[in-house]
């Protein structure tokens, strides 16, 4: 009796054929951490996105996700079928690949403020989507972008706003702070700041407040990147005005604590030129993750 039982539930797993939608639906609501960002990129509604990954769990009686009013996590079993629902698509996507012979490429221009430790995990997902698309990625100051984006150099700049435009996807703010070592003391001379570059919005920002608040300063950093100023800022060079979300265990928000100006929220944005829809969809997983790694950080 058992035997036949057995037979016949292997029988039935060989003829069951899930719908790659609905993987779709769970990979993207997995990745993104939000329904409604999942169903801005498959272009459905969030109750749809929702019952589709409803109707996989049912097909693989298995629950996949833990849903609760502020937050979406893997159950156990959808942490095992995850990298499996991620080669159903990767497959897929090569066999379309095959058929159309058609190769595309994305030029990706992206801030030095932008561009924090999670950059090649969400290039990562990207390529999971679409392993069809070619990528190359430049990562700068916002107004080199900018103007490289303007010139057709680049497909698409992820920057920091400008006022003038208004041509560009809102993405996230980014909360900024003052950033030192746990041992910085200023000992009453000015104050020594480290920042990216001397044409970075950001300096300009910053020094611009600390002028008005009559706040005496002296670069002691100048150049390398945003995670070089990171660096600068933990050796004790001095104070770096930063994202919160890019500010490591090593540093201090000292902002309050040296009476320094607030700094005001950034807005980050997308400039994307026309292109096909099938790397259109990319771009929105994309945006997606990046929405949803400033989520995590503001939570």
């Amino acid at each position: 009796m058992l035997a036949y039982f057995r037979h016949n539930q292997r029988l039935s797993l060989m003829t069951q054929h899930l719908d790659l939608s609905t993987v779709e639906a769970f990979v993207l609501t997995t990745d993104l951490r939000s329904f409604t960002q999942a169903a801005d990129v498959l272009g459905l509604t969030q109750a749809a996105v929702s019952l589709k990954v409803s109707r996989l769990e049912r097909a693989l009686n298995r629950r996949l996700l833990i849903r609760t009013p502020r937050s979406i996590q893997l159950s156990p079993d959808g942490e095992v079928f995850l990298p499996r629902a991620r080669t159903l698509l990767v497959a897929q996507q090569l066999a379309l690949v095959e058929v159309a012979h058609t190769s595309r490429r994305l030029r990706l221009g992206i801030s030095d403020h932008v561009a924090g430790p999670e950059l090649p995990s969400v290039l990562e997902k990207i390529k999971s989507y679409d392993p069809g698309l070619a990528i190359s990625v430049r990562v700068g100051a916002s107004s080199e972008l900018l103007a490289e984006y303007d010139r057709e150099e680049i497909d698409v700049a992820i920057v920091r706003s400008e006022k003038n435009r208004r041509d560009a996807e809102p993405l996230f703010e980014d909360r900024y702070g003052w950033f030192a070592s746990l041992s910085m003391r200023t000992r009453g001379e000015p104050m020594p700041l480290v920042t990216v570059d001397d044409a970075c919005g950001i300096r300009s920002s910053a020094t611009r407040l600390l002028a008005q608040a009559g706040i005496e300063w002296a670069d002691s950093f100048i150049g390398g990147g945003v995670a070089t100023a990171l660096y600068a800022a933990a050796a004790g060079i001095g104070v770096a005005p930063l994202p919160l979300r890019l500010a490591s265990s090593r540093l201090i928000d000292v902002g309050q604590g040296f009476q320094l100006p607030s700094l005001p929220n950034v807005e980050m944005v997308m400039y994307s030129r026309h292109m096909d829809a099938h790397t259109r969809e990319s771009l929105r997983i994309l945006a997606g993750a990046f929405r949803g790694i400033n989520l995590t950080h503001l939570a």
